[in-house]
């Protein structure tokens, strides 16, 4: 009989995509895929260590495989397993940990799956992960996310990404290319660019520092790709985000109105502290610039509260700036002290029950934001596309400009466009529509 295997993945779209590419793996070497609360013959946990939580979840995760197959081997990948491989590697159930550059060989470091008695390590020093490997996740989304680079050299205080995935490295514009054309050919219509820095894209090409392609280059290669109705851009630096780079957008056909722009902070003191590479200045401009060229664009934007040393005064700042930019919804990220980090050194950390406020705060004016923008959209006609997902006898889908909108239950409409005009919005806080030819 085949054996089994599952994946669980925590953390951001791009671990999304590369527990895909792990996958694909398993399948070459005869394994079954099936879902992690299926019982299997080896269970694969994708980690993440932007947040304490995603660490705490870790040891969850694990029991949920031992119970499904108590005899199970099980394995740690990602950022945690680089950062702190000796301490997944005790959890109690861990056979093996792998860290950045062997993650995607992991089928070679498998025998028999006997469990182990105690964990076994494989991490690299990460200076040695200098290396690009191409991924891409698709499956039963309706979308696709597409990893086109990993790794940053940006030294932000509070961050562990550079020690958990390396340097700034590029896959090439080719193989970019080349996968998008393997996802279209799949009947997928959307693509969603994934990477640690994707502004940064070009640097490390072809192994070395220099750019042979920009990120603008990258988008136009993109836009003629055929069979993709869908382009759109993940989180992008606001310093990396160029005003041509906009411009195209609001010109194309198959790209998205719709940007993620991190901020972290409202307030420049506290975005020097960060070690930022712009202050509020730019991120304003920014802002103006998109919705100058695309009125109707969403604009998502990361925040942390909690910074070390951040007062009530600059807390407010950063609460006005949001309130009174021109933005579509919040991600907001609670302060947490991480270790080998600048920031955690820090002098005067905020109280947690303040950060917890403080977040609390920030997610109401989320939910504030992103009414009024659904709101803006009202009367509008838009184009959806359809998630494959029976939730409570109706199915999701997302316009071009990432409104969230619902219609009963019909599989037909699996993976479809459709031009509806947008009606009201609903006590759940989606839109209703009407259906437009």
């Amino acid at each position: 009989m085949k054996k089994k295997v599952a994946f669980y993945t925590l953390g951001c779209k791009l671990n999304f995509s590369e527990t895909a590419t792990i996958a694909r793996g398993f399948e070459q070497e005869g394994f079954d895929r099936v879902a992690f609360d299926q019982p299997a013959d080896m269970y694969v946990i994708n980690t993440c260590s932007v947040t304490e939580n995603a660490d705490k979840r870790f040891k969850t995760i694990v029991k949920q495989a031992q119970k499904a197959n108590p005899m199970a081997f099980v394995a740690a990948v990602g950022c945690y397993a680089q950062l702190k491989p000796n301490e997944l590697a005790a959890v109690d159930g861990v056979d093996l940990v792998l860290g950045a550059t062997e993650k995607f060989k992991i089928t070679d470091y498998i025998n028999d799956l006997s469990k182990n008695d105690f964990g076994e390590v494989h991490s690299c020093e990460i200076q040695e992960a200098d290396f690009y490997v191409g991924s891409y996740a698709i499956g039963d989304r309706t979308r696709a996310f597409l990893k086109v680079q990993d790794g940053c050299d940006y030294k932000c205080t509070y961050c562990t990404i550079p020690l958990a995935r390396g340097i700034s490295r590029s896959d090439t514009l080719q193989n970019v290319l080349q996968n998008a054309a393997e996802i279209s050919s799949q009947g997928i219509k959307e693509i969603v660019l994934t990477g640690v820095n994707i502004g940064d894209y070009g640097k490390g090409e072809f192994g070395n520092k220099k750019h042979e392609h920009t990120f603008l280059d990258l988008v136009k290669a993109l836009d003629r790709v055929a069979g993709i109705k869908r382009l759109r851009i993940s989180s992008i630096e606001p310093n990396l985000l160029r005003n041509e780079t906009i411009d195209f957008v609001a010109k194309s056909e198959a790209f998205v109105p719709h940007f993620h722009i991190p901020l972290q902070s409202g307030n420049d003191a506290i975005l020097k502290q960060m070690r930022r590479r712009y202050l509020t200045e730019l991120y304003v401009d920014r802002v103006h610039r998109i919705k100058d060229v695309m009125p109707h664009a969403c604009i998502g934007v990361d925040v942390i509260v909690g910074f070390p040393g951040e007062t009530d005064e600059q807390f407010l700042e950063t609460y006005h700036f949001l309130n009174d930019l021109e933005i579509s919804y919040l991600h907001v990220f609670t302060y947490s002290e991480r270790d080998n980090t600048v920031a955690a050194e820090m002098s005067e950390p905020v109280a947690p029950e303040i950060r917890r406020k403080r977040s609390k705060m920030l997610r109401g004016l989320s939910v504030k934001k992103r009414r009024a923008f659904y709101e803006g959209q009202l009367g509008t006609t838009r184009t959806v596309l359809f998630e494959g997902e029976n939730k409570e006898g109706y199915i999701h889908g997302f316009t071009e400009n990432y409104v969230k909108v619902k219609a009963p239950w019909n599989p037909d409409l699996v993976n479809t466009l459709h031009r509806v005009k947008l009606l009201r919005i609903d006590e759940d806080g989606l839109v209703r529509f009407e259906w437009r030819k």
